[in-house]
């Protein structure tokens, strides 16, 4: 037996529950690791509330993201060994001492990563990824706006952003969000609490808006997002943390410069394993180089997942947050 968190119905944090889980041998094609640190996601609070079903249903282990070392693998797995240093960020089932996971998720990780560094990117460094190299391919010359910069996402893709050109201008909700987010890539930061961010934006950018905003906010920022736009640019909805964006017109997006809109997923652009190898790869490549820093912002054990969850939702976190077994 080992120790899980486990959702037996959807709720708040009190429904996460600590308690002890058997983990069966590895079946064809599966790996069985021991997690040393797991990544935390508003992700795991959308399960968690039930705003998304969890795949396999009532109860599950909730989380995607996790860093650790191989202990077994079944007889038809070549390609990794007891002892592997592995990163994974799905499928779900991450907030366990120990788990199964199917190998073709697993990517190894390098020496040169720590595993709190790797469970608190892979999910976050390679949604990084897929925003600014595929959906919106960021480019020398653009400005982008990117909502929540002094979260785990946002302050992964602001070093990144800079690092392929771009003028980076963020929003954050309190002065030391601000300054941690102007730390890490941006060139303009603007407090959404103090200032109006379309007005600020259109300041920013003499008027013109910006080429594309990547907006994990949701329901408070889509309408403000859009219009921060340019003519023929394109919001990026990849999250709703302050709740689903209500049904509009999609006539708004033709008289606001024929916009482009986008809701993408992670799952979707990493669903063949080249995709995984190719996105953890190039992630991978800029930590070590260091020209993205990755720097935990708080841990928890394991069993106090629920107060992580709380304070990840009072948004009193900054960067990432790691849950150590």
């Amino acid at each position: 037996m080992v120790k899980a968190i486990r959702v037996h119905h959807t709720g708040g944090p009190e429904v996460l529950t600590y308690e002890d889980i058997s983990i069966a041998a590895p079946g064809p094609g599966e790996v069985h690791i021991r997690n040393e640190a797991i990544g935390l996601n508003f992700l795991d609070v959308y399960f968690r509330t039930g705003l998304y079903p969890a795949p396999k249903g009532l109860p599950f282990v909730p989380g995607n993201e996790g860093a650790g070392v191989v202990l077994s693998v079944a007889a038809d797995v070549q390609d990794f060994k007891p002892g592997d240093r592995v990163a994974y960020a799905d499928p779900m089932g991450s907030y366990a001492e120990e788990r199964l996971i199917p190998a073709v998720r697993l990517v190894k990780l390098p020496d040169a990563i720590a595993f709190e560094q790797a469970a608190s990117m892979m999910l976050k460094g390679m949604t990084a990824q897929y925003l600014l190299r595929q959906t919106f391919p960021v480019k020398q010359g653009h400005t982008i706006l990117f909502h929540a910069a002094a979260g785990g996402v946002g302050l992964i893709a602001g070093q990144w952003a800079k690092h392929l050109g771009a003028t980076v201008i963020g929003t954050a909700g309190s002065d030391e969000k601000v300054k941690l987010a102007l730390e890490h890539g941006y060139d303009h930061v603007i407090n959404y609490r103090t200032e109006n961010f379309v007005e600020r934006v259109r300041e920013l950018t003499g008027g013109k808006g910006v080429d594309v905003v990547y907006d994990s906010v949701g329901k408070d920022t889509f309408e403000g997002s859009l219009d921060c736009l340019r003519p023929l640019g394109m919001l990026v909805c990849f999250g709703q943390s302050s709740g689903p964006v209500p049904p509009f017109d999609l006539g708004v997006l033709a008289r606001k410069g024929s916009l482009f809109l986008s809701r993408p997923t992670l799952v979707t652009y990493v669903a063949a394993r080249e995709a995984l190898v190719k996105a953890s790869s190039e992630l991978f490549d800029l930590v070590a180089k260091g020209i993205i820093r990755i720097e935990v912002g708080q841990s928890f054990p394991l069993k106090d997942a629920a107060e992580a969850h709380q304070q990840l939702e009072s948004r009193k976190t900054t960067g990432t947050t790691v849950l150590i077994p």
